[in-house]
């Protein structure tokens, strides 16, 4: 499978410059950004465009196999250009998305019980919680909060 940024054989697809420049845009940050994150961010390298702009690109790239889309609940779709196998973990407190690897030698199809005779074609992991940011924010919180409360009460 293709790092980052490697680009898969493409056939007769044509990178234009504006689909280079979303491509660029996403593998800059790998942060998983939506449409209008890249657009924000396309637009001083691309003053003209529009976000439909930045949408076809988006769903080309899509198209053609160069970037997922990811998606959560209801959410925005959100981008990421990592074609490895891997799953999404989305941090309900903070919005961010992370990649999160296969250990080694783990298959992502054995795992689970499927029915005898089918063949998996795709496999779309996707994790919520806490990152480990947010987990030691909400930590130190009730640490602060518990010590403060335990203050009052003497």
């Amino acid at each position: 499978m293709n790092k980052v940024g490697e680009m898969p054989d493409l056939g007769d697809f044509r990178m234009t410059r504006q689909r280079r420049v979303v491509y660029d845009v996403l593998i800059e940050d790998l942060d998983h950004p939506t449409a209008g994150e890249v657009f924000i961010r396309s637009k001083e390298r691309m003053p003209g465009s529009s976000l439909a702009t930045v949408y076809n690109c988006l769903e080309t790239l899509t198209q053609v196999g160069i970037v997922r889309q990811v998606n959560v609940d209801r959410d925005a779709s959100r981008y990421c250009p990592n074609l490895a196998p891997h799953a999404h973990f989305f941090c309900s407190k903070c919005q961010k998305v992370f990649d999160v690897d296969l250990k080694k030698a783990a298959d992502a199809v054995s795992a689970w019980q499927l029915p005898p005779g089918s063949r998996v074609e795709q496999v779309e992991v996707a994790m919520k919680g806490a990152c480990p940011e947010c987990e030691a924010l909400q930590s130190e919180g009730s640490e602060t909060a518990g010590g403060a409360s335990s203050v009052k009460s003497q």
